[in-house]
């Protein structure tokens, strides 16, 4: 990826070698000093979305642990400098951009839609943001969605046509639908769209005031697991990227670049911690965002549906230039220029600050999976993307094999008068973790004695393996009985 011309502003030991930059460096490195002896203070201003679960690491998790306090430069130019760290919740991305281009907030964390119009906003007011950093991602574009009551007769999209949709504007979701009626040729009125937020949209889905609501992380898992919807579209179908990510006011990075430093590894920190204990960090993430535990695992626990990584890689770039593309089409934005915009400069000196490689991690899109030994079948778990779970209420998170060993297990403890929390499995078309309970299943094969037991999460997709092996179309009761009588 190039680096634009903003990397002037890098302190000159972070560029040691690097021809024509020093110079540079070294004035806002003055600049800086008195800066910051003049004032005593330096306020931050950090806009989260505490409720977005793959945000969490940039946002609540750091406020939580303290991580940003840790990591404060303390020394040189920032000695007795006093930081005043100012957090700022909201429900979406848009009020974020509102504060950055106010300059009340200096860091700021969104989806890919909005942070496209987040940097074209800055460039066009002259306050001008910087990407420097993603928080997680579906290289697929899972986490998106659209759902309907669980009583709705509609299945997919096209079901929808007419009919009464809400998303909230300026959304990732927004972004989704876009792509999604851009790709079938549909018109922008293939349904009446109304700008609904995450809350208004939830109530009117669960009054059937509305036939649609299209959403992010975690509303279209959410909602489900509370038991009212279902979901009918996943942005994995899409096949593009969605992500999160880190803008930073140009100025406040220019004139702080250890600030933003310490932020990053702060940040690092946060999705180490995520990672090391899975099951801990959903459960206190419930307790500051209550969100429940059992839908903030199935995004960050492991082969979850977003991956926490930091690095930009180029398959970001290219879905900020589609997605800029679509939005030039329906004069949602003018001219934005995303190399000006993007530098990752801030995020390859932290890599280098915690001797890690930014090359490797950038090319990787490996997320930590699920292992262990399954205790029903016996086995090791080798296969990650069949494997299953099971989180025992009040108890652990237990790993299993494949589909039928997970349904098995979980007969036996329902045997045993053991309550469940969740049921994880993996989408086979997909390729993203979901409810068990919420799926449907293709089940049959040639041996009728071991019938394949295949879930997924959208019943056209299990219908048509169904009817490739043979078999039927089955519900979450029906595939636990048919391995309860298979056992």
């Amino acid at each position: 990826m190039k680096t634009s011309s903003n990397t002037k502003v890098i302190p000159q030991r972070w560029l040691a070698g690097v021809s024509g930059l020093l110079a540079g460096a070294a004035l806002i490195a003055l600049t800086a000093v008195g800066e910051a002896r003049a004032q005593k203070e330096i306020e931050i201003g950090i806009g989260t979305q505490n409720t977005t679960s793959n945000t969490v690491t940039g946002g609540i998790v750091i406020k939580e642990l303290g991580l940003l306090e840790k990591y404060l430069p303390r020394t040189g130019q920032y000695k007795d400098v006093k930081f005043k760290i100012d957090w700022q919740n909201f429900t979406s991305g848009p009020p974020i951009t509102n504060g950055m281009m106010a300059n009340k907030i200096h860091i700021g964390m969104m989806g890919d839609y909005p942070l496209l119009v987040n940097g074209a906003t800055g460039q066009q007011t002259r306050n001008e943001t910087l990407l420097v950093a993603i928080i997680a991602y579906n290289q697929y574009g899972g986490g998106n969605g659209m759902v309907v009551h669980k009583d709705s007769p509609y299945y997919e999209l096209a079901d929808l046509k007419g009919k009464n949709v809400s998303v909230p504007f300026g959304s990732a979701a927004h972004g989704m639908l876009i792509q999604a009626m851009q790709s079938r040729g549909w018109p922008e009125n293939f349904w009446n769209l109304a700008s609904q937020s995450p809350e208004v949209g939830t109530t009117n889905l669960q009054e059937k005031r509305i036939d649609g609501h299209a959403n992010f992380v975690p509303f279209m898992e959410l909602l489900p697991y509370r038991g009212f919807a279902r979901k009918i579209f996943d942005g994995a179908e899409t096949r593009v990227p969605t992500f999160h990510g880190i803008v930073v006011r140009k100025d406040f990075a220019q004139n702080h670049p250890d600030i933003v430093v310490a932020y990053l590894k702060a940040l690092m920190e946060a999705n180490d911690w995520v990672r090391k204990n899975p099951k801990l960090a959903a459960e206190k993430i419930e307790e500051w965002t209550k969100i429940e535990k059992e839908v903030i695992y199935i995004f960050l626990g492991p082969g979850g549906i977003h991956t926490l990584d930091p690095t930009i890689k180029p398959k970001w770039l290219e879905t900020i230039r589609a997605a800029q593309a679509s939005l030039q089409k329906m004069g949602r934005i003018k001219d934005f220029n995303d190399q000006a915009w993007v530098n990752d400069i801030w995020v390859r000196q932290t890599f280098k600050e915690r001797n890690l490689d930014y090359e490797k991690q950038k090319a990787s899109y490996a997320n930590y999976e699920i292992g262990g030994k399954d205790p029903v079948c016996n086995v090791a778990i080798t296969k990650p993307q069949e494997a299953g779970q099971i989180w025992i209420a009040g108890g652990d998170i237990v790993s299993f094999s494949s589909p039928a060993c997970t349904l098995a297990g979980v007969n036996r403890y329902a045997g045993e008068g053991r309550k469940l929390g969740a049921v994880y499995l993996m989408d086979t078309a997909l390729g993203i973790k979901l409810f068990a309970d919420k799926a449907f299943f293709a089940i049959g094969g040639k041996d009728p004695k071991k019938p394949e037991i295949v879930p997924f999460l959208l019943k056209k997709d299990a219908e048509a393996h169904a009817a490739k092996i043979g078999g039927k179309l089955s519900s979450y009761d029906e595939a636990l009985a048919v391995v309860k009588a298979g056992r």
